[in-house]
């Protein structure tokens, strides 16, 4: 790993510097805190050989740091540390034994307001699905049995998943880079897992490089493995650290060379890449993705696809439902995983799967950046033309921007 962070002059450490390293101090409290970290080696081994870090005294820090600010720094690059100071001195008390409604920690953690959900809307999307599914109301077919069965139909045979992943990782390449270039030595490598509370995973080794993890303990399929591919690779998340090292970091914003888990970072990058998809290829994806199924001899109904898409989009927050009523309300694991299964029509297998990422000590805030990221980055691309929001999409992968940015821009 090379390093992209300067040799500092004598004198105190710079803002940025002391950023980075109670960043990387994180890590030794929760192994995978720190997602990437493409600085300077010797910065992260000082850390790591250091004494054992007080998550009370990493409080006190961040809030420290935080007051010295903006320092030297332009207000863009200051205001951007300074959201995930915040995000960090919350962790930091966390990791203390403090009490902190999960409410509140979701906002500290990635700069939105959560609340529960509206039943009718989850309501009016199993209505959308059943008339796609063609369940009739008398035959005594439920939608949970018909889902299931069209789930099953979809499903990729476990011996060419690996051909899937390479074909369609292949096809988006080739598109993405004809949009956003990126430098020619960038490569990502395709794993299989298990034992895994996520489907996928993006490992940024830095050079350009990344290692994306697919669980296959859970089944893919046709429908998903598109947008699993473009989430983290192209255009998504291996396509962002890769613009972002090589515009951000290589213009002296070492304070890009770091990624962690809950921050706002994390809301941006995930909203990004569940919109990778439809930015790459355009609301057709289906039809895109049936020609390459075709080619591997595999049957795939990309219109079907996606009219199902838009009849289930309806359902985005339960997920986010469940965290609340596990974290806020109270409710017991079987409850909740009763919820799962209620509205997403989830077997019962699947519903515990969410609940162990859901319960995860963590990922269990996680969710809330694939909700309300979604619905925030949607907002903040269908604000302009169509003709423009390639271009918009562009300065996700480009610009530091953060969730307060994004709302300030659509005035709300």
């Amino acid at each position: 790993m090379t390093s992209t962070t300067a040799s500092q002059p004598s004198g105190p450490p710079s803002p940025v510097t002391e950023y980075l390293r109670l960043g990387l101090a994180f890590d030794r409290l929760e192994d995978g805190f720190v997602d990437a970290f493409t600085g300077d080696p010797a910065l992260r081994a000082d850390v790591v050989n250091g004494p054992a870090p007080e998550p009370s005294a990493l409080a006190d820090r961040a809030r420290g740091l935080r007051r010295e600010l903006p320092g030297d720094l332009p207000s863009s690059r200051a205001d951007f540390i300074g959201a995930h100071l915040s995000a960090l001195e919350c962790s930091a008390r966390k990791f203390a034994g403090e009490e902190i409604g999960f409410v509140d920690e979701v906002r500290a953690y990635f700069d939105v307001d959560i609340t529960m959900g509206d039943p009718q809307t989850y309501r009016e999307a199993h209505a959308a699905m059943a008339a796609e599914l063609d369940v009739p109301g008398a035959s005594g077919v439920t939608l949970a049995d018909a889902y299931a069965a069209h789930r099953r139909s979809d499903e990729i045979p476990a011996d060419r998943v690996d051909d899937c992943v390479r074909a369609f990782s292949g096809a988006l390449r080739e598109r993405v880079r004809s949009t956003f270039p990126l430098p020619d030595s960038e490569i990502v490598e395709f794993d299989v897992v298990t034992d895994k509370p996520w489907s996928g995973f993006n490992y940024y080794l830095g050079d350009y490089r990344s290692r994306v993890a697919i669980n296959v303990d859970l089944t893919q399929y046709m429908s998903s493995l598109p947008h699993l591919i473009a989430h983290e690779a192209y255009p998504g998340h291996h396509t962002e650290h890769c613009r972002k090292e090589e515009i951000l970091v290589g213009g002296g914003q070492d304070e890009q060379t770091i990624f962690l888990v809950n921050t706002p970072q994390c809301l941006m990058a995930e909203g990004l890449a569940d919109h990778a998809l439809v930015a790459a290829i355009g609301p057709d994806w289906g039809l895109w993705a049936q020609e390459i199924y075709a080619d591997l001899g595999l049957r795939f109904d990309g219109e079907r696809a996606q009219r199902m898409s838009r009849a289930s989009s309806g359902l985005l927050g339960v997920r986010q439902d469940a965290a609340l009523l596990l974290h806020d309300r109270r409710a017991d694991e079987d409850a909740v995983a009763d919820f799962l299964q209620r509205w997403l029509l989830a077997p019962p297998e699947r519903a515990r799967q969410m609940l162990r990422f859901l319960t995860s000590p963590l990922w269990r805030a996680y969710i809330s950046t694939y909700v309300e990221g979604y619905r925030l980055l949607d907002a903040w691309l269908d604000a302009v033309p169509a003709h423009q929001r390639p271009a918009r999409f562009g300065r996700l992968l480009d610009e530091p921007l953060t969730p307060s940015q994004l709302r300030a821009e659509l005035g709300i």
